[in-house]
């Protein structure tokens, strides 16, 4: 347990962060399902609608720290392709 006052502030820091680090990654992983489900019953005019709401939380995501930035291009061009190819 932490004894020093830096280290119970260094405590409360992280475990906020790490709180708001989920609700990024918990949107996209749900993003992500929804296309992916829309992609597998052959729904691509939904899946592409929903392209643009993936795009921004993995941006967000990315400039805010909690994903790398080519992380969250990684992820976005393998989507992008699931979705164009299956069209």
């Amino acid at each position: 347990m932490a004894i020093t006052k830096s280290a119970k502030k260094a405590i409360r820091q992280s475990a906020k962060r790490n709180a708001q680090n989920v609700v990024y990654k918990n949107n996209i992983k749900k993003l992500v399902k929804e296309a992916r489900a829309l992609v597998s019953t052959k729904k691509m005019a939904e899946a592409k609608k929903l392209l643009p709401d993936i795009y921004a939380a993995f941006d967000k995501a990315a400039k805010i720290g909690v994903i790398k930035k080519n992380n969250a291009s990684r992820h976005k061009s393998r989507l992008t392709k699931l979705i164009d190819k299956k069209n």
